[in-house]
């Protein structure tokens, strides 16, 4: 092939190895991290990006927009975690709503507020009695009117370990002066008996601790104690609690609600142990009853009797009947929520009906239905926080105690507390109670708060009844009707009103406060607020990184690559050794790919060829 048309040749294909250099391949690398970054901030949308390379012959300049851009750059990122932060600190919104509808009327409990006197443990309760009254003698001088043959009557019984005797000795009333406890001989009156607090003593089975149970107020010492020996003798009779001796007709003279009678179909009766016969009305969920109207005619109306007849004066100091209302399938705990109604007096409650709907999961630690609580339910009713608090308490009582508490229920295979059983079961109740008022228990913890709750708000008033002008024919139609024959007749009955104020119900409910939604929306504020692009900014921002990764990756292997065939090669043949040197020739592949590059690389340029073709031509012509 003659010399010009091969420089023609390869002159073509010089041009087209151009051409496509200039054409836009599918993917593309930057040769080097400093042509990335300049094509970036000429091209992105980002504000503030372009000043980094307009102004690069101004060191300066450049050096400011740099500390500038990457200042804002940090106020961003530092916005964008204090949204992050609040983001996962899942706040809610309280919504307040009020609805108006009809509304179910609530359960209502009533005790008589005297716990009665069994004729099962009757003669057991007559010992603790005169017991109770010798020790009122003794500490204050104080007689009620027993005979002081009765005591010596009562000392002269053998000693067993079954006497109740026995037992209240072995935890008697003391006085407490300062930090010691010393017990006072009978017939000591020249002791001050205003320097002393009075109290018990309750010792560990072997005596070696002692728990001092210490009351700044003598009745309630007499009562705590009466109540101690009390609650072991009710749990000497094994079915104390399913003993029924009510008497509805007596206690309850009058009940009607929205304007009807109400009958035995409409309440349940339970024993309380301090707060005596106690009546649940509207518990049966298969028929509740519905307040049509609010307004006090159009609720529950019951007129009682508060006269006290055959029960435990010294158990009981108050007198009238105590009242609370909660939701359905809910124990009464009339510790907690209830309150008394006073003898002589209309009480009248209003209720107001509050929900409350708090959101689950990562927003709060309520339960849905204590499925989730770490406590066995004992009652046999719905979860609420008092039920797993005193669950626990009583788990808890089993498990260190070695049996039950008298006031909760029973868990499975356990016995209630008798010191004829478990004789030092005092010093660690109250060694417990101590440790769980201080949640050493972990009850408050464990216990918490249900998603979905019912609460009323209660307000009361009270008012004469009945009026000094109409108690004449009211207390005759009593007497007629119920056989009322009181002597005391103002105190020995009461009136009790408990209705809705209004239709309208509150309901507070919970709503996240930071969603996605929202959090992208702040994210994208603070965006704009200080680089003043967007969404398409933000890709143009992943596309550099992911640029930088790709070159950073290909340098990393050309690296390697140079470094691999740049290695140092093995020991030269010497020049004298020529078969060696032709062995070595021989054994070379392919050793047209170095005359290829040769070719590629020594080609001239463009305006070298024609003159070097036309000087060519020139003297092939010329000879």
């Amino acid at each position: 092939m003659p010399e010009g048309e091969k420089m023609r040749q390869c002159k073509q294909e010089v041009e087209q190895q151009q051409k496509e250099d200039e054409r836009e391949g599918l993917i593309e690398f930057y040769g080097s991290y400093q042509e990335l970054f300049q094509f970036f901030c000429s091209n992105t949308t980002i504000h503030g990006a372009i000043r980094l390379v307009c102004s690069k012959k101004n060191k300066m300049k450049t050096a400011f927009w740099s500390v500038l851009f990457f200042l804002t750059f940090s106020l961003m990122y530092w916005q964008f975690g204090i949204l992050y932060r609040e983001y996962f600190s899942y706040p809610v919104n309280l919504n307040l709503n009020l609805n108006s509808d009809r509304l179910t009327f609530p359960a209502v409990t009533l005790c008589t507020l005297n716990p009665y006197r069994y004729s099962a443990i009757r003669k057991k309760l007559d010992e603790l009695d005169q017991i109770t009254h010798q020790t009122l003698l003794d500490l204050y001088d104080y007689n009620m009117s027993l005979a002081r043959s009765d005591w010596s009557t009562l000392s002269t019984r053998k000693r067993s370990s079954r006497s109740l005797l026995h037992h209240v000795q072995r935890h008697p009333l003391r006085r407490q002066k300062r930090d010691n406890l010393v017990s006072l001989p009978e017939n000591s009156p020249s002791v001050d008996k205003n320097d002393w607090k009075i109290g018990f003593v309750l010792c560990s089975e072997n005596n070696e601790d002692c728990f001092h149970q210490a009351y700044s107020s003598g009745v309630d010492a007499v009562r705590e104690w009466y109540s101690f020996h009390y609650i072991n003798i009710l749990a000497q009779m094994p079915d104390a609690k399913a003993l029924d001796e009510s008497d509805f007709e007596n206690f309850i003279y009058a009940c009607r609600f929205n304007e009807a009678t109400c009958d035995k179909a409409n309440y349940t009766h339970f024993h309380h142990p301090l707060y005596g016969n106690c009546y649940t009305f509207n518990d049966n969920s298969s028929s509740l009853w519905t307040s049509s109207l609010p307004g006090i005619n159009n609720g529950l109306s019951l007129v009682v009797r508060t006269e006290q007849n055959d029960f435990i004066p010294l158990l009981s100091t108050v007198t009238g009947a105590r009242v609370m209302v909660h939701a359905q399938n809910e124990p009464a705990f009339m510790d907690d929520g209830g309150f008394n109604v006073r003898p002589g007096i209309e009480t009248s409650i209003s209720m107001r009906k509050e929900m409350t709907v708090r959101l689950g999961g990562s927003y709060s630690d309520c339960t849905e239905d204590g499925s989730d609580v770490p406590v066995q339910n004992l009652y046999s009713s719905r979860y609420t926080e008092q039920v797993c608090i005193r669950s626990c308490f009583q788990l808890n009582m089993v498990e260190r105690c070695g049996c039950a508490y008298y006031f909760y229920p029973l868990p499975a295979g356990a016995k209630y507390c008798d010191y004829m059983k478990h004789i030092a079961w005092g010093y660690c109740y109250y060694k417990l109670l101590a440790e769980f008022k201080a949640d050493v228990l972990g009850c408050f913890h464990k216990c918490r708060k249900p998603c979905k709750m019912t609460e009323y708000q209660l307000s009361a008033g009270y008012s004469r009844w009945p009026s000094a002008v109409s108690e004449d024919w009211v207390f005759y139609m009593l007497s007629q009707q119920n056989k009322y024959n009181i002597t005391s007749k103002r105190n020995g009955v009461a009136k009790v009103n408990i209705f809705f104020e209004e239709w309208n119900y509150k309901t507070n409910g919970e709503s996240p406060a930071f969603t996605v939604v929202t959090l992208l929306s702040q994210l994208g504020n603070q965006w704009s607020l200080w680089f003043g692009s967007s969404v398409l900014s933000v890709m143009e921002l992943a596309e550099l990184i992911l640029d930088f990764i790709a070159i950073t990756f290909i340098l990393t292997f050309r690296w390697l690559h140079s470094h691999k065939m740049h290695s140092p090669p093995g020991p030269h043949p010497s020049s004298q050794d020529n078969t060696a040197f032709q062995d070595e020739t021989s054994g070379l592949s392919a050793p047209h790919r170095f005359t290829v590059e040769a070719v590629v690389t020594m080609l001239p340029s463009y305006n070298s060829l024609e003159p070097r073709g036309t000087s060519r031509d020139g003297e092939m012509g010329h000879e």
